[in-house]
């Protein structure tokens, strides 16, 4: 069990099937990862599992766990403890003592549960980890939006305009919280004010992104009083609705539908080959917005988390 051997080694820890494989020499070429945070266990030439974690670039510890692989050709018994013997070696080698623990992220496909061996391989990787310490924290519906897709008329309910600063879009996004579904930002909230929150969420994803703040929109009534706001941006892999909210004092009046439309909007004139965004499977209200939108569950992730 060791760390590969810089891009040299991409094909070997690539022998194992992901969705990342082909992010990740970019990832490298970036910072988003490094090869001393991508493991391998092997035996003799055989790939048994692997591991890696990501990071935004120029971070000197990695921010989330998001590949474990194992050979799914391995007996039952050899899977789990391969793979959990793999995640304490390469945890204890990559992570600062005394560092939380990143979150562990799997993508799944929307009907996992339902074919017996893809629910079997995603079951094995949450046992691994599971045996490490960490519990189930909540599951996402991936969604993608495509050009040529109808979207909803503007219901002339509500105008939009950009933000007038940073200022005021993080004190809405400080209102939102109250209230919010999101499980993250819930969890959030036990561990640090709602200013705090949104300012964490702010500097770390937001004031980060190269695509343009004029894409950003605040939706508003005639008389120019905020409802709520949308995020549309572009990170490192796709276009996407970053963030998109309705304040607490306005919900439940279907304006969701309305921002939603104007977000996927500014997107779609700048002709994108698609749009991603992300929900938690209990968000309903929102699950709801994104489909009558047109967006289309084409993926889950699955967050696993350590206490």
């Amino acid at each position: 069990m060791r760390p590969i051997a810089g891009r040299d080694e991409l094909d070997l820890f690539c022998r194992l099937p992901y969705v990342l494989n082909e992010e990740l020499p970019d990832d490298l070429a970036q910072g988003r990862r490094r090869a001393e945070w991508m493991w391998v266990a092997l035996h003799r030439d055989r790939l048994l599992a692997r591991i890696a974690w990501w990071a935004r670039p120029g971070r000197d510890t990695p921010h989330l766990l998001d590949i474990l692989d194992i050979d799914d050709g391995l007996p039952a018994r050899s899977r789990v403890e391969v793979g959990e013997r793999l995640l304490r070696t390469a945890t204890a080698a990559v992570l600062p003592d005394g560092a939380r623990r990143p979150e562990y992220s799997r993508f799944v496909p929307p009907d996992w549960r339902d074919g017996a061996a893809t629910g079997r391989a995603v079951q094995d990787r949450m046992t691994i980890v599971e045996r490490t310490g960490a519990r189930l924290f909540v599951e996402r519906l991936r969604l993608e939006w495509r050009p040529g897709t109808t979207l909803p008329d503007p219901s002339g309910r509500l105008a939009f305009r950009t933000p007038h600063d940073g200022a005021e879009l993080l004190g809405l996004m400080v209102s939102v919280l109250d209230g919010t579904l999101d499980a993250h930002g819930r969890d959030d909230l036990t561990r640090m004010s709602p200013h705090q929150a949104a300012t964490r969420h702010y500097e770390d994803e937001f004031a980060r992104y190269t695509s343009p703040r004029g894409w950003w929109r605040v939706a508003i009534l005639p008389g120019g009083e905020p409802v709520g706001f949308v995020i549309p941006a572009r990170n490192a892999y796709n276009p996407i609705i970053a963030y998109i909210a309705v304040l607490p004092e306005h919900r439940g009046n279907g304006y969701i539908d309305d921002i939603l439309a104007e977000g996927t909007r500014v997107l779609a004139t700048e002709n994108v080959p698609r749009v991603r965004a992300s929900t938690d499977l209990g968000n309903t209200p929102m699950a709801d917005a994104f489909e009558r939108a047109g967006y289309v569950n084409f993926e889950r992730e699955i967050n696993m988390t350590w206490d």
